[in-house]
């Protein structure tokens, strides 16, 4: 049976749940708050207003919006957790490629410089503001070493001292998280320059939902690094010195007179099974960059547990706060406000930080609440905080992250990215079959959504994660996917995902709910959730 949020709040009103595993002591003889979708509804529009400005990592409107989780968690009598009050400032390095950066291939056919912008995306420098390179190309797939899968694209090519091609994405044969987790920007670099690359070029496959002109706006910002106590940048290949992303003509060019077409490749890797090969051309990569510093803080709030024994023990609630300010306009708007992406998961972190503050009593472990900048230029608070957590790494035992809830139509089904990793899966089943939510495989495996938020610089720390995420099923007679794919291209990362697009709040709140309801359990159970064995993340990045 369905379950709608208005017979939810009857259920919850009459009915008493128990968690954690002791049955029938007092914590099982409590009412549990609800997430309202009025209170979700005012934090929106105040954190997506127009006079935040698109809450850009640095700026007045991401301050503004900073206070405003602050007073908050105060109101809540929330404990601040931050290095300044609640706040926990991160010290921000922008790069952003000038005009003089350039792109020259020289082939069989001749030399030809192609067009910044148009052509391709100059990837921008974070360790100089002027680098340079030149070296051959070699092609090496999706760029991909997974020993556990005995894959590895540079098994047929040595890429050292050259400037490598690489495929976006990674083998469809992969498990989805395994899959996003290879096909991160991060890990193809780092990869690549293990093995001596110099550069790289990245070819854009057919799978790829992000429309050309869309990046080449969102790219024209720049990028952020965070920055250590010695202003050093983090995560930066020094010995990467050029880096690009290019257009679908561009890359047909790198392939003439190669031994496959660009078509036969991306036909290849539709099947997981790219070539490698050395390409008859080489290439002149110039960055030319500009460097900005700026100080973006992360907000931070706890709820101490109650529990003399777990309370030193701590769940982590998360969701970043920024999303793009102000940008090249479209439709005549150029404030990129991030409604649903992700003032409605700032949103619903206040809502569930509410919801706890308002239990009779703490759950027994304790409750952190953290609200991140620089998301969007790649998971930077979250990485930041998981690096320098303000509270130790080993305590955190789970996270739990809201980025973008389900406003598009009746929520029905959630994808639980990351659970069946752990033993939250089982958490996670016991509080969908309360709700009458059905979780589903993840729909879109290409889109490597795992590791596009910030639950994944938690599991790159070894904590055991989930990000819930709108599945596509919905109730209404909703076509769910239709309308997802449409929001994904006509308002994801542009000025139109604003407080006037159609907003279901209600399923929005029973979004927030479910994650509420999750994180309450692993507060109150009495073991801690763990890695499965011989799973792939906890080999990694655990304990196993």
């Amino acid at each position: 049976m369905i379950i709608t949020l208005g017979s939810l709040r009857r259920l919850l009103a009459l009915t008493l749940i128990g968690v954690g595993c002791r049955g029938t002591d007092e914590r099982s003889s409590r009412a549990v708050p609800e997430v309202s979708p009025a209170r979700l509804e005012e934090h929106i529009r105040y954190l997506a207003s127009d006079q935040l400005g698109g809450r850009g990592p640095g700026t007045a409107g991401y301050d503004s919006a900073a206070r405003y989780v602050a007073k908050h968690f105060a109101a809540l009598g929330l404990d601040s957790s931050g290095t300044k009050g609640y706040f926990q400032p991160v010290a921000l390095l922008r790069s952003r490629p000038l005009e003089g950066s350039s792109l020259v291939l020289v082939g069989r056919s001749g030399r030809r410089a192609i067009t910044p912008y148009r052509d391709y995306v100059p990837l921008p420098d974070f360790v100089t503001r002027r680098a340079e390179v030149t070296a051959p190309l070699v092609f090496a797939g999706f760029g991909v070493t997974a020993p556990d899968h005995g894959y590895d694209d540079y098994r047929a090519v040595d890429p050292k001292g050259k400037i490598v091609v690489l495929l976006t994405g990674a083998p469809s044969s992969f498990p989805p998280a395994e899959r996003a987790h290879h096909a991160a920007p991060r890990m193809k670099r780092e990869n690549a320059a293990r093995r001596g690359a110099i550069g790289v070029l990245v070819v854009r496959t057919r799978d790829q939902s992000f429309p050309w002109d869309r990046l080449v706006r969102q790219s024209r910002g720049g990028g952020m690094r965070w920055l250590d106590s010695t202003g050093a940048p983090a995560d930066v290949s020094p010995t990467i010195r050029g880096a690009a992303t290019l257009s679908d003509s561009a890359a047909a060019y790198l392939f003439e007179g190669a031994p496959q077409s660009l078509g036969e490749i991306l036909t290849a890797a539709e099947a997981g099974k790219p070539p490698a090969f050395d390409l008859r051309m080489r290439a002149t990569i110039r960055t030319v960059s500009v460097h900005d510093r700026l100080e973006s803080p992360n907000v931070v709030g706890l709820l101490r547990g109650s529990d003399p024994r777990l309370r030193d023990e701590v769940v982590v609630y998360s969701a970043h706060l920024d999303h793009l300010g102000i940008g090249e306009p479209v439709r005549g708007d150029s404030i990129y406000n991030g409604a649903l992406d992700n003032a409605s998961g700032s949103a619903g972190l206040l809502e569930v930080a509410r919801a706890f503050a308002t239990l009779p009593r703490p759950p027994r472990r304790s409750v952190l609440f953290l609200a991140v900048t620089g998301e969007e230029k790649g998971l930077l608070g979250s990485d930041y905080f998981a690096e320098h957590p303000t509270v130790p790494l080993e305590r955190i035992v789970a996270n739990v992250n809201l980025d973008g809830l389900a406003l598009l139509y009746p929520l029905r089904t959630l994808v639980a990215l990351g659970a069946d990793h752990s033993t939250l899966d089982s958490t996670v089943a016991r509080v969908a079959r309360r709700m009458g939510i059905t979780i589903t495989p993840d729909p879109f495996p290409q889109e490597v959504f795992f590791v596009r938020s910030d639950q994944y610089s938690f599991v790159r720390r070894g904590v055991p994660s989930l990000f819930p995420f709108m599945g596509l099923r919905s109730d209404s007679g909703v076509d769910a996917a239709a309308r997802f794919k449409e929001w994904l291209a006509t308002r994801y990362h542009t000025p139109q995902d604003d407080i006037g697009q159609p907003m279901d709040l209600e399923s929005g709140a029973r979004e927030a709910q479910f994650g509420f309801l999750v994180g309450l359990e692993v507060a109150e159970a009495d073991e801690r959730p763990a890695w499965k064995k011989g799973d792939f993340f906890g080999r990694t990045f655990g304990d196993q």
